[in-house]
């Protein structure tokens, strides 16, 4: 709800800022919107998870990813010359996101706290059972209580961890190579390479520009109804089959689109299917990634860590966004349509951790999510002792 107050503040600069002809008012209205981002980030999906039943926990952590694809085809198309795209309109199109927040801010008052902060962190079971009936309706929650409970004994007195503990937790050691493994990869799975690209693709294939961004709108909605898709069958498929499968997927199409790229300017037609390859890369990254990531960061952590690893996450996100978009400019300008061979060698290798280190979360409760990196923990520092002893053995037997 702070947020939202933030946002409609911000709106205001930017909505008036031509009016009072400043453009300092632009300027901190961008600084404050990117700070009302970063919030957006680590608030939506922990409140979107946790006050989901099981049964339902993917397709709620999957929205983040769908409304981030909304808000931007909402702002492609606010920012066609038919509407907000003009001149004298363009004020108002940078205020647009005020009406969103005036709406979430009108609404949030009507909404409980979710289950497992009031169980967890606030200690009130009374609270936390009013929530769930309120949520999901008067029935017998019992099963997902006692999976509450589970994880509240699990993390003992802790009741929120700060970033440094998660960090030093050994526990939590695979938990965090996910989490710092999906936000690189969603920097460095080349999708800002493709939207930067698309441009230059359609010119070559000989569309007029002032079609290009009714084009553009297109590569927009395709990733639109790919978050969709994904919503609906993340609880079917799983969430590492979607990622996994998803990375796969759309290195292939990266290595199409090198080739297509290079010979475009020999063969008319290439540009054709570079734009096909386009449309099929951004539906791969909505289909996976997009949604199923943010589903992971929710999952793998409990209630007491969760925060934190958010913030390490986002951090991790932003600063990867910063860097891309810094030097990205340069490697084009070095390597041309071959800097998309980089994303794939990311996205391949992406592929074989996640396959081989990240468990399914499908279905399953924090405290089972939790067990099973904690076999893996155990399994690999047990493979590490076994190795260490048999090295000191054949040293012993060498030196005798």
């Amino acid at each position: 709800m702070c947020n939202n107050l933030l946002i409609i503040a911000t709106a205001f600069l930017m909505g008036f800022s031509k009016m009072a002809k400043s453009f300092e008012m632009v300027l901190c209205g961008r600084f404050f919107y990117g700070i009302s981002a970063g919030f957006c980030m680590t608030i939506h999906p922990q409140y979107a998870g946790e006050v989901s039943p099981k049964k339902l926990r993917g397709f709620a952590n999957s929205s983040a990813g769908f409304f981030w694809s909304l808000g931007k085809v909402l702002g492609q198309i606010m920012g066609l010359s038919e509407f907000l795209g003009t001149e004298s309109l363009w004020p108002l199109l940078m205020a647009f996101i005020g009406i969103a927040a005036l709406i979430q801010l009108v609404t949030l008052p009507f909404f409980p706290e979710s289950p497992p902060y009031l169980l967890i962190q606030k200690d009130d079971e009374e609270g936390c059972l009013k929530a769930m009936d309120k949520l999901w309706g008067e029935m017998d929650h019992q099963a997902e209580l006692n999976d509450m409970k589970e994880e509240k004994a699990a993390t003992k007195s802790i009741k929120s961890m700060s970033i440094l503990q998660v960090m030093k937790d050994p526990s939590l050691r695979w938990q965090l190579y996910i989490l710092v493994t999906v936000i690189i990869v969603m920097q460095l799975c080349g999708i800002n390479a493709v939207y930067f690209y698309t441009f230059e693709v359609l010119c070559t294939a000989g569309f007029e520009e002032g079609r290009i961004p009714y084009i553009s709108l297109g590569v927009g909605l395709c990733e639109l109804f790919s978050t969709i898709l994904c919503t609906i069958t993340i609880e079917r498929f799983g969430r590492k089959t979607l990622l996994w499968k998803g990375y796969a997927m759309m290195a292939l199409v990266l290595v199409l689109l090198t080739i297509t790229l290079s010979l475009q300017n020999k063969y008319n037609w290439m540009s054709f299917c570079s734009v096909i390859l386009i449309f099929l890369f951004v539906f791969f990254f909505g289909i996976g990634p997009c949604g199923a990531t943010m589903s992971i960061m929710v999952e793998i952590f409990n209630q007491s860590s969760r925060s934190s690893a958010f913030v390490i996450g986002g951090c991790l996100n932003w600063a990867g966004l910063f860097v891309v978009g810094m030097i990205f400019p340069f490697i084009v300008e070095s390597l041309g349509p071959f800097c998309f061979l980089i994303f794939m060698g990311v996205l391949v290798g992406s592929v074989i951790f996640v396959y081989l280190f990240l468990p399914e979360t499908k279905g399953k409760s924090v405290t089972e999510i939790t067990e099973e990196f904690t076999k893996l923990y155990s399994g690999k520092k047990l493979s590490s002792i076994v190795r260490r002893k048999f090295l000191e053995e054949h040293m012993s037997y060498t030196s005798f």
